[in-house]
Formats: structure tokens, C-alpha cells, sequence
């Protein structure tokens, strides 16, 4: 009988620290950690985006660029996982700027997009001049992006240093996250964080 009521009284002290520990972080809200600026950059459709038409949606974004051999197709294959894992008619979205202005036009983000069955509304490409991209991409979302001088490179498409974050962004355009790009867990977080902020 001992055995009982200490057992009992066991769960119910797991159950009063589920309560009172584990339930405060899984419900804390995302802080706000910045804002981002107006920008107007082009879609792999040839459609014009700013922060105006995007208000009003849940985004992930993330940079990349299409000549990259190394972390890119990694990342975009993340974001691939996270597109798979949302409905179609979900109201997140998922934003990819390019680094590299010259080369990446909206033709070529296409091609890309298709690589990683990107679905048409849902997952943006964007591109532009390369000031307006470094505007929304280092002075808005707060990511490193630098161009690697010709004696740096590797290899042939080694044009650029830029972070491998996912930032979350929400209806506001409120900058809410930083999880890792390239990697199940971080993509996996970021998702998460995406879903709770387009809940009603």
C-alpha cells in the first residue's frame, strides 16, 4: 500500500513540474528581436515583391545563390523539407534572397526553384539590384553576406561568405527567430516557430 501512495505522490510531482516548468518556455511567446525595412525586389516570376505584399503572412527567409556548391543546396533543401511539411494552402511562406545580383536573375531563380519543387506562391526567389538586396538582407534580417575576393575562392562558384540562418518573420513584419539553416533541427524550430505565430 506504501508503494501505491508513493507512487502516486511521485506522478503527481512530475506532473506539478510539467506545470509549473516545462509548460512556461513551450509557451513563451517569440520576443521581437527587429523589424523589417520597406524593400522591392523581383520574384522568380517576374513579379514584383516588397515587405507591403508580404504583410499579413508568417515567413521564413533565408540567403542563398544559385552558383553555390557548398552550403546552398543544403539550405534549400532544408527549406524544401519545411514546404513539405506545410499545406499548400497554408499561409506561411517561405522567402529565399539571392547574393549574388548579377548573376541570379529571375530566369535563373526559376530553373533553381524547380530544382527544389518549389511550389508557385508559396516559396519566393528574390533578386535585385545588389544594394537593394544587401538593404533587406544585411540591414533588415541582420545577416552576414560578404563578397570573397578572387585570391579567397575555392573553387569556381565560391563567390560569397553568407550566413546560413533561417529567420522567422511574422505578419508584421517582426523579425521573431535565428535557427540554423542547414541543419533537421533548425529547420524543424523554425517551422515551428512559423506555425505558432500564423495561428488565429
Amino acid at each position: 500500500m506504501e508503494w501505491v501512495v508513493w507512487g502516486a505522490l511521485l506522478i503527481i510531482m512530475l506532473a506539478l513540474l510539467a506545470a509549473f516548468v516545462v509548460l512556461p518556455f513551450a509557451s513563451r511567446p517569440l520576443p521581437v528581436l527587429g523589424s523589417m525595412p520597406d524593400f522591392a525586389l523581383t520574384g522568380q516570376d517576374n513579379q514584383n515583391v516588397t515587405l507591403s505584399s508580404l504583410r499579413g503572412s508568417v515567413w521564413i527567409a533565408d540567403v542563398i545563390f544559385t552558383r553555390c556548391a557548398g552550403q546552398c543546396p543544403v539550405m534549400s533543401a532544408r527549406m524544401q523539407e519545411i514546404q513539405d511539411a506545410l499545406p499548400a494552402a497554408s499561409s506561411v511562406k517561405l522567402v529565399s534572397f539571392t547574393t549574388d545580383a548579377e548573376f541570379d536573375t529571375p530566369a535563373v531563380l526559376k530553373k533553381y526553384a524547380a530544382r527544389f519543387s518549389a511550389r508557385d506562391g508559396q516559396w519566393i526567389f528574390l533578386t535585385g539590384s545588389k544594394a537593394a538586396l544587401r538593404h533587406a538582407t544585411v540591414e533588415g534580417l541582420k545577416l552576414s553576406v560578404v563578397d570573397k575576393p578572387p585570391a579567397q575562392r575555392d573553387n569556381a562558384g565560391d563567390f560569397f561568405i553568407h550566413s546560413q540562418k533561417m529567420v522567422v518573420i511574422d505578419q508584421t513584419g517582426g523579425i521573431r527567430g535565428y535557427f540554423d539553416g542547414d541543419t533537421a533541427e533548425g529547420a524543424s524550430r523554425a517551422l515551428a516557430a512559423a506555425k505558432t505565430l500564423a495561428r488565429p
